[in-house]
């Protein structure tokens, strides 16, 4: 549910197409292409249209790349079934559609509609795991015993059949009312198994609350949401999909990772530093992402808290590695706790389909497909580039609702939360959120960190995107 809602006038968002360099529709050639692998496509001869998947998704989606099914073991422990959209099998190496993929790199969202990775003939029909038809997917089964532990793993490509589209308001309701049904009725005992083991073995996931503009009528709103738990849960089962892809990886010396940095312990003390001065609780030899979990997002302190965290999950990355290239020393994710791969978006993000590739392959114990060890030594620079320019557009599209919320009351005052603080060249300054409308903005003066005050709003331009604040 919603938190705030803020109703926006008119805002045209062309103004980031243009400034990001965003493609507009897809070239003709990639649309033939389209239309005709979407034809002519065979799908799997292994049939798994027996296993009731469904997915979770937001409510308007039809890109829809994974589908789910989990269940309990006979000997103990849970199954859990993952279907995903088998891009690969419709994009033919050294075609128009590999090409514009790699000039787009990744859906990118805008909130006057989407830059797709993929035609929407594929992406939003013949490749989506939309229920109701046979779609060609690959299927990672995960074994796990009763403390959520990987005991094993199998892959395959196979014909599925989604039996549902359910969204995760949706879900939640059923999950409270303990009427959610096999497919997902265990998805909050099993991710809650794996986030615990994931704050044991020291991951970080910060519950923030997102930021979003959303069409009103013929105009926008400016929405603050906070994930609800199934997100979270869901979030698990992509979580521990990409774990075990990366174990693949590694062990067979070729693949490609998503990698961060652990937090250096300086960059940690300073986190506990700041839990002194907020009032949050940290136990002896408690672990970031125990703490983490342990702190109320809504509470000012707690949002305080929770934006100085984030500081330690900088410099995310892809690592490739393979016959000219060993695997990295240190192949972890700082965030995940352990070695982490994307696999799970193929639809929506370019190095999923040749990740996944070289999992079946590996797995298989057969000869990884040219094209897919070919293009390692060039997905990480690709999606480095796509990355910043979808943080670019997600972050302008916000900036842009802001301003034009806040450009009329300019010079009056607000009653804001502070969120972090730095010196900046020697002046003090920070970052604030209001609570209505909901916005981020930085904030000059001597700021006290996790404390409310009153800020007076000194500028809000729309043509610069550029909000900002003074206190006292």
């Amino acid at each position: 549910m919603p938190i705030k809602v803020v109703l926006a006038p008119q805002i045209d968002f062309s103004v980031l197409r243009r400034e990001l360099d965003l493609p507009g529709e897809f070239p003709e050639a990639v649309l033939a292409e389209a239309e005709r692998v979407a034809r002519e496509t065979s799908l799997p001869v292994a049939d798994r249209t027996d296993v009731p998947f469904v997915t979770i998704d937001p409510a308007t989606s039809r890109d829809l790349d994974q589908a789910m099914h989990l269940s309990r073991r006979a000997g103990g422990g849970y199954r859990v079934r993952y279907a995903i959209a088998d891009v690969a099998s419709y994009v033919r190496p050294g075609g128009a559609i590999e090409a514009e993929s790699w000039v787009r790199g990744q859906t990118v969202y805008l909130p006057d509609g989407r830059i797709p990775l993929h035609p929407p003939v594929l992406s939003e029909d013949a490749v989506s795991l939309l229920p109701g038809g046979d779609r060609a997917a690959v299927v990672w089964t995960v074994d796990l015993d009763a403390d959520g532990a990987t005991v094993a793993v199998e892959l395959e490509r196979a014909r599925v059949r989604s039996r549902a589209k359910l969204d995760y308001a949706g879900v939640q309701r059923q999950v409270d009312a303990g009427t959610a049904e096999e497919p997902v009725a265990l998805l909050p005992e099993i991710g809650t198994l794996l986030a615990r083991r994931a704050a044991e073995r020291g991951a970080v996931n910060l519950p923030l609350p997102s930021q979003e503009v959303e069409r009103d009528g013929d105009g926008w709103r400016l929405v603050l949401r906070a994930p609800l738990p199934v997100e979270e849960h869901n979030a698990q089962i992509s979580l521990l999909t990409g774990m075990a892809a990366a174990r693949i990886m590694l062990d067979a010396g070729v693949g490609l990772l998503r990698t961060m940095p652990a937090p250096k312990p300086e960059a940690v003390e300073k986190l506990r530093l700041a839990a002194e001065s907020l009032g949050v609780a940290w136990a002896e030899g408690a672990s970031v992402g125990e703490v983490v979990a342990g702190v109320d997002p809504a509470s000012p302190r707690g949002a305080a808290f929770l934006d100085q965290a984030a500081d330690l999950l900088r410099g995310a990355g892809y690592t490739a590695f393979g016959a000219d290239a060993p695997p990295p020393a240190d192949a972890g994710h700082g965030g995940v706790g352990a070695p982490y791969a994307h696999v799970t978006a193929p639809l929506r993000r370019l190095a999923d389909r040749y990740a996944t590739e070289i999992c079946l392959s590996v797995y298989a114990k057969s000869t990884i497909p040219t094209w897919a060890a070919q293009a390692l030594p060039r997905l990480p620079k690709a999606m480095s580039t796509t990355d910043r320019v979808a943080s670019a557009a997600d972050r302008g599209a916000i900036d842009l609702a802001e301003a034009v919320l806040l450009e009329h009351r300019v010079g009056e005052t607000f009653e804001v939360a502070v969120l972090d603080r730095d010196e900046g060249n020697g002046r003090p300054r920070g970052t604030v959120a209001l609570d209505d409308p909901a916005v981020r903005a930085r904030c000059s003066g001597d700021l006290p960190l996790g404390r409310r005050v009153e800020a007076r709003l000194t500028e809000a331009d729309p043509a610069t995107r550029n909000v900002r604040f003074e206190y006292p």
